[in-house]
C-alpha cells in the first residue's frame, strides 16, 4: 500500500506545472493604445529581463493628462509574480498573480480598497485590461491596439 501511495504522490507531483516565472508574461511585452474622440490610454510594457518587466501607463483628454502610473512585474518574496502598481508615482501597490495561461494573467490584493483585481488577456493584437474588486463586480475595462 505505500508503495502504492508513494508511486501516486510521485505522478502527482510530476504532473503538477512549475510555478509561473516573470518570463511566463512576456506576451504583454509592447507598446498598446486606445483612442475614443479626444481620450486617449496607452501603455507600454518592456520584455523580461532580469526578472522584472517595467511598465507605464497614462491616460488624457486632448492635450491634457489625466493619470499616469508606474508599474512592474517581479517575483515576490514567495517567489511568485507580482504586478506592482504605483499609481500618480505614489507608495506602490502590489497584487499576487493568482492566474494564467499563454495570453492572460489575473493579479490580486484583496486588501486593497479598489481595484482589488486586475486582469490581462490578450487576442493577437489587442490587449484587455480590467480592474474590478475581488469578486468580480464594479468592472473596468479598456481595450487597446499593440503598436
Amino acid at each position: 500500500m505505500k508503495a502504492i501511495l508513494a508511486m501516486a504522490a510521485a505522478a502527482v507531483l510530476a504532473a503538477a506545472s512549475p510555478a509561473a516565472t516573470v518570463d511566463d508574461l512576456a506576451w504583454l511585452a509592447g507598446r498598446w493604445s486606445r483612442e475614443e474622440g479626444e481620450r486617449w490610454t496607452e501603455e507600454s510594457w518592456t520584455a523580461p529581463r532580469g526578472g522584472v518587466m517595467l511598465g507605464h501607463s497614462r491616460s488624457g483628454r486632448g492635450d491634457s493628462l489625466r493619470d499616469f502610473e508606474f508599474l512592474r512585474v517581479q517575483a515576490g518574496a514567495d517567489g511568485i509574480p507580482a504586478y506592482i502598481a504605483q499609481p500618480g508615482g505614489g507608495a506602490p501597490v502590489a497584487f499576487r498573480l493568482v492566474r494564467r495561461d499563454a495570453t492572460s494573467a489575473s493579479f490580486e490584493n484583496v486588501l486593497h480598497d479598489y481595484p482589488q483585481r486586475i486582469q490581462y488577456a490578450r487576442d493577437g493584437e489587442t490587449l484587455t485590461a480590467t480592474i474590478s474588486l475581488i469578486d468580480g463586480s464594479k468592472p473596468i475595462s479598456w481595450t487597446l491596439r499593440r503598436h
